[in-house]
């Protein structure tokens, strides 16, 4: 799933608002699984949210209450971020992070760690956490085997877009993090969390304007995508509300607990 290494924060300042809009929330159950792998409740946890962007995962954590500090690299999406919510928001790269040792209990990256240095970011986050703290990323994708017509469209996609990252692609799979973070002396877990997001097909296609495969393109080739979607959906979902499969990998990685827990 890794996209490289690009300027991200150049790439998603020019969708901000697209994103800000319509990229899907994570579910409930996603953050009870967080708790559980990392052995640690999030209200009251002090929390240092990578490359949090406009604040999607920022503000699930908040609402579950932690104290989050969130961190990215375009001021572009931390300006929707601070707009709506509030939290320290601080403009800085994953791979070095502006946090003293220790200063966290989680260090957490929503959608964002394959556009980091995965040793670097994680060595940071290791850093950053206390000696009993954890390290945790996740992704929302869709589950293009449960339902044909997503299939079709994840592959219209692969054959449009030269940068297209996803379940079309052999091979494709979740960024490598947990390997990093084992490499790294933290003990693993992962999950997969099933959901169904319900959405109106005009913010499925303004979420696709934010994906950075279609970002990439330039203004016409944009527009010919999104008629050409709004089109081969509306024949499968006519009255505008799409009923999308989608699931989470959630990786955790925690330090080791006193007595070896």
């Amino acid at each position: 799933m890794s996209e490289g290494l690009e300027e991200s924060h150049q790439l998603f300042g020019r969708v901000a608002e697209e994103y800000d809009a319509a990229r899907p929330r994570y579910p409930e159950a996603l953050y009870v699984a967080l708790e559980e792998q990392s052995g640690m409740r999030l209200a009251g946890a002090r929390v240092v949210d990578v490359g949090a962007g406009t604040g999607i995962s920022t503000r699930g954590l908040l609402d579950r209450g932690a104290r989050v500090a969130a961190v990215d690299r375009s001021d572009r999406m931390l300006s929707r971020l601070r707009a709506r919510t509030a939290c320290g928001a601080l403009l800085a790269d994953g791979n070095d992070l502006p946090f003293r040792d220790g200063a966290a209990d989680l260090v957490t990256y929503a959608q964002s760690w394959h556009w980091l240095d995965p040793a670097l970011s994680v060595a940071e986050a290791v850093r950053v956490t206390g000696p009993e703290g954890a390290v945790a990323a996740w992704w929302n994708t869709v589950d293009a085997g449960k339902a044909d017509w997503l299939a079709a469209y994840q592959v219209r996609l692969a054959e449009s877009c030269s940068g297209y990252v996803g379940p079309a692609l052999p091979g494709w799979s979740m960024p490598p993090i947990a390997g990093v973070m084992a490499a790294a002396g933290l003990a693993v877990r992962e999950t997969w969390i099933g959901w169904t997001r319900s959405v109106r097909l005009d913010d499925f296609l303004t979420d696709l304007r934010s994906r950075s495969y279609v970002a990439r393109l330039n203004g016409h080739e944009v527009e010919e995508l999104v008629n050409r979607e709004r089109a081969e959906i509306g024949r499968v979902f006519a009255d505008g509300r799409l009923t999308v499969p989608m699931r989470v990998y959630l990786a955790t990685g925690r330090k080791s607990r006193p007595g070896g827990g």
